[in-house]
């Protein structure tokens, strides 16, 4: 029996069902990879940044995150290079997707119960995504903006319903804007923390606020 379409999943319909001690035997989720590229790069190296973002209140398979992973991963190496560029995979797959397994060969009426006992067995893991969630994002080099752009809308191919590929006004993934970033590196406010950047607040001792901005 084959893995069963995304129309069989695709709705979020009760409550998460996520593994734990009553739960057993889930199989992994397909995805274990979250971040691809240059994924130690500083926040200053990328300042372009696009997200894929859900239209839908759905559901998305760990298949499906890891099949997007792979084209989006794959388009970025052949147009910028395999340090130019940094994907994040935003949503996890926590949700537990259920089968019934039924018999489909001859004679399977006389063995099958229907839908008596119809519970389903653990089948394969899922991410359950709300509208206007983000479920893709790549910072990179202005130069290869366009190619961020054509990865993600590649990524979109492999996601049930609707998505769309947004270009944000923010530095990489930080949560500001580029005009107040640059303001904020040049005054000694923002500091570099590895991929992203930190506050400095101008309150407290001076002996701690000149420590972190020696950085």
């Amino acid at each position: 029996m084959g893995r069963r379409p995304a129309r069989c999943s695709r709705f979020q319909k009760n409550k998460p069902y996520i593994k734990s001690r009553f739960c057993r035997g889930v199989p992994d989720a397909k995805i274990r990879i979250f971040d691809c590229g240059a994924k130690k790069a500083n926040v200053d190296d990328f300042p372009f940044v696009a997200h894929l973002v859900s239209d839908e209140k759905e559901q998305l398979t760990s298949s499906a995150l890891e099949a997007a992973r792979v084209a989006c991963n794959k388009y970025m190496i052949k147009g910028g290079g395999k340090e130019s560029f940094h994907i994040r995979c935003r949503p996890h797959p926590f949700h537990v997707l259920r089968q019934n397994k039924m018999l489909s060969c001859a004679g399977a009426d006389r063995l099958s119960s229907g839908m008596r006992g119809s519970y389903g067995k653990p089948m394969e893991m899922s991410a359950r995504i709300a509208i206007g969630q983000c479920i893709f994002s790549i910072r990179t080099k202005d130069a290869n903006g366009h190619h961020a752009i054509e990865a993600l809308r590649r990524a979109k191919f492999k996601f049930p319903g609707r998505q769309k590929v947004m270009r944000s006004n923010k530095w990489g993934f930080t949560k500001w804007d580029r005009t107040d970033y640059v303001r904020g590196r040049k005054e000694g406010w923002l500091v570099s923390d590895g991929t992203n950047c930190k506050y400095v607040s101008q309150r407290g001792p001076l002996s701690e606020i000149l420590s972190v901005q020696r950085y």
